[in-house]
């Protein structure tokens, strides 16, 4: 676990004073940490996208534009703003509007989809570029945003538990060596545990058949189309997911590991990002939030102020994989589902442990804490919106009502030891 409270930011020093880049920073850790994000990124988002251009009835073509739109914009702005702050700033595109996409999409000419996103984009670029995303982030208590963070992170904790009950040979074996491996060689107690998984899928024929979806690799023009019907139902809900299911505990993942950067550069960054790619088919790129822990936390390496190497190898996969299009993407689908739920899982449980911590340390806005996390956790959706948006709501709720005040934390006084 990091030692960094959420107020303690040496990993984020001012932009003029931030630390020198240096290929020495690179390490295996950083590396792995990035394979990792991209791998929980592509198994379970991208197929979100091919089940929704499937079902809207998209060209291969299409589709293929889609991936390297996302992935392309994702890699270079997630480049731009890791070099610009030094900081592992982890990109992706919006799995919560992906989602809704699923359901909305259908129906709806492509091109006026394309017109919905380019509206998104635009609208999230302006809350970007007005600072309206920085008052909020101020206005709103550091102990909710970890409470909402841990309360998202949980179930995919939760779920090596369940990957243990249908693939115990694969997982125990993993969660064993990895806390092992925390106390004998913690840099690499999570490579250990990847290393030995793959091992026994391979023993065990565990590994599935490859993708077969044939997608043009390269980007595909499509005029955008304005609609009012679109933009109700496509633009307004796009533009409100990233904001609250992905910026929003985007930050709070950076703020969690003590990177404490404006929120108004990755906003405005990404919003122009999306804004460039929505012709292309893009549905919009912003931060990312579960993958994002992985390389912000002290397995990517101890040395906070190095783990911006993860965020570079990050953005040059996404590129990689945006260029080689749905054959290289693919591959990501081989490997065992269990497999990569347990090493998320286990990549994700030190920041789970940091974020309850900062969540329940304030005794001013403890009860609403606990409210946003449950909210958070539940997974629920109400009206086609998540539960992050909802767990922000309830908890800021409760916060007002209760009229929680921060409190520090008094020093523990030490207890006098009686001399025998």
């Amino acid at each position: 676990m990091s030692t960094l409270s959420p107020r303690e930011s040496p990993a984020s020093p001012p932009h003029a004073d931030r630390v020198p880049f240096s290929w020495s920073h690179f390490s295996p850790s950083a590396g792995l940490a990035a394979v990792l994000a991209l791998l929980v990124g592509y198994s379970g988002p991208f197929l979100i996208i091919v089940h929704a251009a499937q079902s809207a009835g998209l060209s291969a073509a299409q589709l293929g534009s889609w991936v390297w739109a996302v992935s392309i914009a994702s890699g270079v702005a997630g480049i731009w703003l890791t070099l610009r702050w030094r900081v592992p700033v982890i990109t992706a595109w919006s799995t919560p509007g992906a989602a809704l996409l699923l359901a909305a999409l259908p129906g709806v000419p492509y091109g006026e989809a394309v017109g919905a996103f380019l509206a998104a984009a635009i609208i999230v670029t302006l809350v970007g570029v007005s600072g309206a995303f920085d008052k909020l982030m101020k206005i709103f208590p550091a102990s909710l945003a970890a409470a909402m963070l841990g309360g998202i992170l949980f179930h995919f904790v939760a779920d090596v538990a369940g990957a243990a009950s249908q693939q115990a040979l694969l997982v125990v074996p993993m969660t064993v060596l990895f806390f092992v491996g925390r106390k004998l060689f913690p840099r690499f107690a999570l490579l250990a545990a990847i290393g030995l998984g793959l091992a026994i899928a391979s023993w065990q024929g565990m590994y599935g058949a490859a993708a077969s979806w044939q997608g043009s690799s390269g980007p595909l023009f499509t005029m955008p189309q304005w609609s009012w019907t679109a933009f109700v139902n496509l633009a307004l809900p796009l533009a409100l997911l990233a904001l609250t299911s992905q910026f929003l505990p985007g930050m709070a993942v950076l703020s969690a590991s003590g990177y404490h950067i404006p929120a108004r550069s990755p906003v405005t960054v990404l919003g122009l990002a999306s804004i460039i790619t929505a012709p292309l088919g893009g549905h919009g790129v912003t931060l990312a939030a579960i993958i994002a822990a992985i390389c912000t936390g002290p397995e990517a390496h101890p040395d906070p102020q190095r783990r911006y190497m993860a965020g570079l190898v990050c953005g040059a996969l996404y590129i990689v994989l945006g260029i080689a299009g749905g054959a290289l993407a693919g591959l990501v689908l081989l490997l065992p589902k269990a497999l990569v739920v347990t090493a998320a899982g286990l990549a994700l449980f030190g920041t789970l442990a940091s974020s309850l911590t900062a969540a329940l340390m304030d005794e001013g806005h403890r009860e609403a804490a606990l409210l946003t996390f449950v909210v958070a956790a539940s997974g629920v959706t109400i009206a086609g919106l998540g539960s992050p948006l909802w767990a922000v709501l309830a908890g800021g709720s409760v916060s007002w009502l209760l009229k929680a005040r921060p409190k520090s934390t008094p020093a523990m006084t030490p207890v006098p030891q009686r001399k025998n």
